[in-house]
């Protein structure tokens, strides 16, 4: 990689820019935390779905983004809700796995 030609005059702000890279935001608007659960029934025998579809995709994007496995994906979404004072859970992994098919 060859040098710069930019030169940097203003270090602190550039090394905040650096910072910040490393920043983790995570935002979930309040119509999906009202969506988290499923509402209605998936219209076939047997019990219904506990989680919404948004719910399951919300959890394989972490998954995909953050190359997690299943068991880790459900630590971190459950400390993320734990960090944003939400009272919700995240799904089992293994019905994460089921849904994901």
């Amino acid at each position: 990689m060859g040098k710069s030609k930019h030169k940097i005059s203003n270090w602190k702000q550039y090394n905040q820019a650096l910072v910040q890279r490393g920043s983790l935001t995570v935002w979930m608007d309040e119509q999906a935390i009202q969506q988290w659960h499923c509402q209605t029934h998936h219209g076939r025998r047997g019990r219904g779905f506990h989680y919404s579809d948004s719910a399951i995709e919300t959890a394989l994007m972490l998954k995909a983004v953050f190359k997690l496995p299943l068991r880790a994906l459900e630590g971190f979404i459950n400390s993320l809700f734990e960090l944003m004072n939400v009272p919700l859970q995240s799904p089992d992994y293994s019905c994460i796995s089921k849904r994901a098919k």
